[in-house]
């Protein structure tokens, strides 16, 4: 179990194409543009927020989000390839990745895994209804970075298995927090 959230930090992953939803980030959800209120719920933990994007986001948008941008340096290769990035660029002992179109996540989810982390493990993904959640789930850094790099030009780059490689430990989470916004008809 860690005893200081600042061997946390959170890396909200918005940089991907949205083919099915354009502009999805930027749409309001209860008043808010979804990007802002997802970051607005995680910054109430005690860990530092970062955003991994393509680059800058609409002025009004950027305006409501004081953060970090960590540039995908790989646009369009997917959810690994950006996390990697993460991994190497912030040095916290561990990386709490959240998907941006998930916007039930909060800093309770984030503090429930923190707590249930424990020595050896080196993922900790939520599961919940037969399902697992990659993108919102801890990561080892170090971890992630010596079994991420190995995958990257393998056919199978993508989180999950990069969470087959580590140590992962499944926990069981309410599955209300998992809701995931692809198209306007998911929108709460």
């Amino acid at each position: 179990m860690l005893d200081a959230m600042d061997n946390v930090a959170i890396v909200l992953f918005a940089g991907g194409a949205a083919s099915r939803f354009p502009g999805k980030l930027e749409h309001p959800i209860d008043g808010r543009p979804m990007l802002a209120r997802c970051f607005d719920r995680l910054r109430a933990s005690d860990c530092k927020v970062y955003l991994a994007a393509r680059g800058s986001f609409s002025p009004e948008l950027d305006a409501q989000l004081d953060a970090p941008v960590i540039v995908d340096r790989h646009p369009g290769a997917g959810p690994l390839r950006a996390l990697l990035d993460a991994c190497a660029v912030i040095r916290a002992e561990r990386i709490f990745a959240v998907a941006a179109d998930q916007p039930n996540v909060d800093a309770r989810l984030i503090a429930c895994m923190t707590a249930a982390w424990r020595e050896g493990d080196e993922a900790l993904v939520p599961q919940h209804d037969g399902k697992i959640e990659p993108l919102a789930a801890a990561y080892d850094r170090r971890a992630a970075l010596r079994e991420g790099f190995e995958l990257r030009s393998s056919p199978k780059h993508g989180v999950r298995d990069l969470v087959a490689r580590l140590r992962a430990r499944f926990v069981e989470c309410p599955g209300d927090y998992f809701h995931n916004v692809n198209r306007p008809e998911d929108l709460p």
